[in-house]
């Protein structure tokens, strides 16, 4: 069942907030305002983070992106756990290189690059009652993808009516500029991987079960995921 922009984004029910507005369940994480580690405070651009990546590299990785059609800017860096920077790392797995692996116990996704190693990713993920797991693949990719808020937003937001027939992409649509849609015997799960433009929701669980990666990261993953590609999302 294959479904265009419109259609297909038309399942992501509370899985990203209204352009100009966060979700309401966004508004309710109070508890993450000051838990945060601000690492622009530190005044240590050039150290080492326990991770490996320093803040001056985090902030090259996480830079704008002004050749995009619409120009990215860059990450508030402070705004994101340093163990959530991208990173290759050890991942032993009998999954193919190429493999999209999803963990949503610990706010990562990881993309297998064979030989015992792969390039991790932090992410945010489904929150309780809208995990799942299991295996889908790749079945569609799309650059600024047209967003449909679907018909239970609308009725508990009635201000996303406006973006009934489509919200165009751009900086303000909640895909972001790169999306991968799951698919699962040829019908597509209503569940993808988009760029999220929210520092502050790497390492939640904030979803209806889409998976959320920095724009950069997700360009990063999406510039090396053909369609057809396997996923395999882990029990939470």
């Amino acid at each position: 069942m294959i479904m265009d922009d419109r259609t297909a984004d038309a399942g992501k029910m509370d899985a990203i907030a209204l352009p100009g507005r966060r979700s309401e369940l966004l508004n309710r994480r109070s508890f993450l305002v000051g838990s945060t580690v601000s690492l622009g405070a530190l005044g240590l651009g050039g150290c080492v983070t326990p991770d490996g990546m320093s803040l001056a590299e985090a902030e090259k990785v996480y830079g704008p992106v002004p050749e995009e059609k619409f120009p990215i800017p860059a990450v508030d860096v402070s705004k994101v756990d340093p163990k959530y920077f991208r990173r290759t790392v050890r991942y032993d797995t009998k999954e193919a290189p190429g493999t999209i692996i999803v963990d949503p116990s610990n706010y990562y996704v990881y993309r297998v690059e064979g030989d015992g190693s792969a390039t991790r990713y932090g992410a945010n993920v489904g929150r309780d009652g809208f995990l799942w797991s299991g295996d889908a693949y790749v079945g569609r990719k799309a650059e600024w993808a047209t967003w449909t808020p679907p018909k239970e937003m609308i009725k508990r937001q009635p201000e996303a009516a406006k973006y009934a027939g489509g919200m165009p992409g751009g900086l303000e649509n909640p895909l972001g500029a790169r999306t991968l849609y799951m698919y699962q015997n040829g019908a597509y799960t209503l569940y993808t991987i988009y760029a999220s433009s929210d520092p502050e929701s790497i390492g939640s669980g904030v979803t209806s079960g889409c998976v959320g990666l920095l724009s950069q990261d997700m360009m990063h993953l999406y510039s090396q995921t053909p369609v057809k590609t396997k996923v395999v999302v882990l029990p939470a």
